[in-house]
């Protein structure tokens, strides 16, 4: 029975994190309209959330396509249905594997480097030093890189659904011999105004829950170099748990 106290702790340690990190989401959506007046600093965090991450999001957009493309062709075959290997490919990473695949990597690359940029402030001082002039470290350095991870976010899963379609036509067209037309055609009929619409919703909510994540995890995060780290591990891990349940919650909700 000694495992009932640990539990015990556990489970209050796990409450009193998600009541910070309530407080502090609440704290952060509170400043975001001031934070809106400094646009050339959203800029500056689109570019280093969005831009910095488009090889890996287009490169992983390309063979995520190309797999689905090999994937899709060889099921189809069974049934006599490879015309329909557009359809399949768009409705597949626009419905789904664009938003998620796209909040995983992003997790990875954009999520850890926002968590160590502001835990590494705080272990310099930085944060206090702001507070002791006055200036609100949650306005200053959290929100402009919330906003921009949460605009950057659906764009970066529109590009990546864009070259995973075109990864899935250079399979399917060029390597199985799938008419070009019918793999447009079928792909224009079958995906409708709600299909794109499901995908934004999604990109956007993960967009919000990783960058909510990130910015909450670097600015507790234990001011030194074994804390950061912790603190960067729990990112990727928190994020990728928060994108899988939001993906299921939310597929249920539209369907």
């Amino acid at each position: 029975m000694s495992f009932l106290p640990e539990l015990a702790s556990n489970g209050r340690g796990l409450i009193e994190k998600w009541g910070r990190f309530t407080l502090f989401t609440g704290r952060l959506f509170a400043v975001t309209p001031r934070a809106l007046l400094r646009p050339g600093l959203l800029i500056e965090q689109v570019y280093n959330t969005g831009a910095l991450s488009l090889v890996i999001v287009m490169l992983s957009g390309l063979f995520v396509g190309m797999v689905l493309g090999l994937q899709g062709y060889d099921l189809l075959r069974r049934f006599g249905s490879t015309e329909s290997l557009g359809s399949a490919v768009a409705l597949g990473l626009l419905r789904e594997l664009g938003p998620v695949v796209t909040a995983l990597l992003f997790a990875g690359r954009a999520g850890t480097a926002l968590t160590s940029e502001i835990g590494l402030m705080s272990a310099t001082d930085q944060l206090s030093a702001m507070e002791m002039m006055a200036v609100d470290p949650v306005r200053r350095v959290c929100a402009p890189r919330f906003i921009g991870g949460v605009i950057a976010m659906p764009l970066l899963a529109a590009i990546f659904s864009a070259i995973g379609i075109f990864g899935g036509q250079l399979v399917g067209v060029t390597l199985m011999g799938v008419d070009a037309g019918q793999f447009w055609s079928q792909m224009r009929g079958a995906v409708e105004l709600r299909d794109i619409t499901e995908g934004v919703i999604k990109s956007g909510a993960f967009g919000l829950a990783c960058s909510a994540i990130a910015v909450f995890e670097g600015y507790h995060a234990v001011p030194t170099a074994e804390g950061v780290g912790r603190a960067t591990t729990r990112t990727v891990v928190t994020s990728s748990v928060a994108v899988l349940v939001l993906d299921y919650m939310i597929t249920a909700l539209l369907l």
